[in-house]
């Protein structure tokens, strides 16, 4: 892309310049404050206001408060402290928000400071990753971008499981960018442990990385084939005993003495891994609509239509596709340019690199026909974060040549024109914004075709605001999101706040219903149907509560025998009949049966300890 980076064809790139040779010999002054400033910035952006979502998600702040209870449901991932069904995914995201809970104290704070500071992490990494083949500053670009993509500043401040999948990904490509300088075989294990620990994050989605990674160490890398392959047959090993031992340990351990794997049609933890959250996201079916079927295409919330454009789209394009014109030209100009260029050539190698990961990962985003919800492309965020830095910083550094120079052009002048119709889409927020970014983006293009870099230091200010014009629209949009606070099982960016499924409802109970709660002395204080039933329960009283069903009562768990042996051994107080009008089946025809119905707060309660129960 750079002419550092083509210098096998020096006619047609001419001289290299001194500073594209020496981007990688030693670090100027200004790089580590640079990098401080990015870091700090970071790191006040995800962490302010941190507490304003409240519990974000009750269904996994259920599960969190339930791993500060009792070890067992933090190894599993339960719903309750007492065990009987966890949530619909594998639990490494919840262990570190449980055990932060029993550091801190449970609260709203505690559960959402480790994936803030997986964001931070994750910038820190997209840097390194990025310097080491492109230089400090592609690699500060890089984790700008990344900061400022407004999805990424959802989800970092949230408590779905994606903060951490993000960070384990990032955390994988850099070990793999280590890997290739020296053909190291232990940066190449450690890369497929952090994808094995991905997969214990949320399964499958963490190995859409994976050709990408294989792809570039298996082109770039300084060994023979031979070696290489082996290798990379080693850090497949790598990602099955990393992604594996908790899976063996589940089913090793008695199903009459562990939860039910929430999600599954067969208790075990691979079923849910290849049926409702794998294969059945991209396929449909196994409990899975969305996308484009089950009556779901036309819901934004379920991702809408599928097709080549649906990261542009309404579901998708305000999350993620600000800077992904700009990633894919750079992509493209970028191969072509290296095209002649070594094997071992490093700029080639990040575009293999942060390109296949931005391919793979948004061509199957693109054509899933089971369930994907927008904040899912915060996976993308990294890879068109690398591509942009990187094409951004090779691109200038080569701008002498007019090719070149064009192409940045079009990449600067492609976002702007993006960026405009973005902000037009939520036109009563800051109407302003989308034209002065325009009339930035016409100038800083118009001076770059015209060489005005070539005049004594306009170069250093067309580059700064050439960077700021690119970052202005998702970086302000990334801001208004941070700012608000975000409930839901499916939270979007924006300045709405917009969200989906199960709100923070703890402070929805009524207090007449929570006080009778937490007077109990069980085992459950009560029992309920589902999660988005139970865990505001759960949550406002800081009290067990059975999801009956787990997430969408749809589960198994527990079984009618079992609930009657848990009543019958005084385990439970009260049967709180789900507000969202979902029974539960025959547990639900045996409590109305057998107790007598109150009505407590709006809500209907049933004792469970009186004297029905003998019946």
């Amino acid at each position: 892309m750079s002419t550092a980076a083509v210098s096998s064809d020096p006619a047609r790139l001419g001289p290299v310049p001194a500073a594209a040779r020496s981007r990688t010999a030693g670090r100027p002054p200004w790089v580590r404050p640079s990098v401080a400033v990015l870091l700090v910035a970071t790191a006040a952006l995800y962490l302010w206001n941190l507490s304003a979502s409240g519990y974000a998600n009750d269904f996994y702040a259920m599960a969190v408060q339930a791993g500060t209870k009792n070890w067992e449901a933090l190894f599993f991932g339960s719903l309750d402290p007492g065990n009987v069904i966890t949530v619909d995914k594998p639990p490494a995201s919840l262990w570190l928000m449980a055990l932060s809970g029993r550091l801190l104290g449970f609260s709203s704070f505690s559960m959402l400071l480790p994936n803030a500071l997986c964001g931070v992490a994750s910038v820190a990494l997209l840097y390194a990753a990025v310097r080491r083949t492109s230089g400090p500053l592609a690699g500060l670009i890089a984790g700008a971008a990344l900061a400022l993509t407004p999805v990424a500043a959802l989800m970092f401040k949230f408590n779905n499981p994606d903060a951490l999948l993000v960070l384990l990904m990032v955390a994988g490509a850099y070990c793999t960018v280590r890997a290739l300088d020296r053909a190291s075989t232990g940066w190449l294990l450690l890369a497929g442990a952090a994808l094995g620990f991905g997969f214990l994050t949320k399964m499958l989605q963490a190995f859409l990385v994976l050709p990408a990674f294989a792809l570039v160490y298996l082109v770039a890398a300084p060994a023979g084939l031979g070696k290489r392959l082996l290798q990379l047959l080693g850090a497949g090993v790598a990602v099955v005993v990393a992604a594996g031992w908790w899976i063996v340990a589940v089913a090793l351990w008695p199903t009459g003495s562990r939860p039910y794997i929430g999600g599954s049609a067969d208790n075990t933890p691979l079923d849910l891994a290849f049926g409702y959250n794998g294969l059945g996201r991209i396929f449909g079916g196994a409990g899975n609509g969305g996308g484009g079927g089950a009556g779901m295409s036309g819901n934004t919330m379920f991702g809408g239509e599928t097709g080549l454009l649906r990261m542009f789209g309404a579901s998708f394009g305000l999350e993620i596709s600000w800077l992904l014109p700009a990633a894919l030209i750079g992509l493209v100009a970028g191969l072509w340019f290296t095209r002649f260029a070594p094997r071992l050539d490093r700029t080639r190698a990040a575009l293999l690199l942060w390109g296949g990961w931005t391919v793979v990962t948004g061509v199957v985003f693109s054509f899933m026909s089971g369930t994907i919800h927008p904040y899912y492309t915060v996976a993308l965020a990294p890879g068109i974060a690398g591509l942009v830095g990187i094409g951004a910083v090779e691109l200038w550094r080569g701008r002498h040549n007019f090719a070149a120079r064009i192409v940045l052009a079009l990449m600067l002048a492609a976002t702007g024109v993006w960026d405009f119709i973005l902000l037009d889409r939520t036109p009563d927020w800051q109407p302003w914004l989308r034209w002065v970014l325009l009339v930035l983006t016409a100038l800083v293009v118009a001076g770059l075709l015209f060489g005005l870099d070539r005049l004594r230091r306009a170069g250093t200010v067309l580059a700064v605001a050439g960077v700021i014009t690119g970052l202005l629209a998702p970086g302000a949009y990334a801001v208004v999101t941070a700012g608000q606070g975000h409930t839901g099982s499916i939270p979007t960016s924006g300045p709405s706040g917009n969200s989906m499924g199960f709100g923070d409802r703890a402070g929805a109970e009524s207090s007449e219903l929570i006080a009778l709660l937490r007077q109990t002395t069980t085992k459950w204080s009560a029992a309920s149907n589902g999660s988005q039933s139970a865990a505001g329960l759960a949550l406002g009283s800081a009290t067990a509560v059975i999801a009956i069903g787990g997430f969408n009562g749809g589960d198994p768990a527990p079984t009618l025998d079992e609930f009657k042996r848990y009543v019958a051994d005084g385990e439970i107080t009260y049967y709180v009949s789900d507000r969202m009008g979902r029974g539960s089946g025959e547990i639900e025809q045996w409590v109305t049966e057998n107790f007598t119905a109150q009505t407590v707060g709006g809500t209907t309660v049933y004792d469970l300890t009186t004297a029905a129960a003998a019946g």
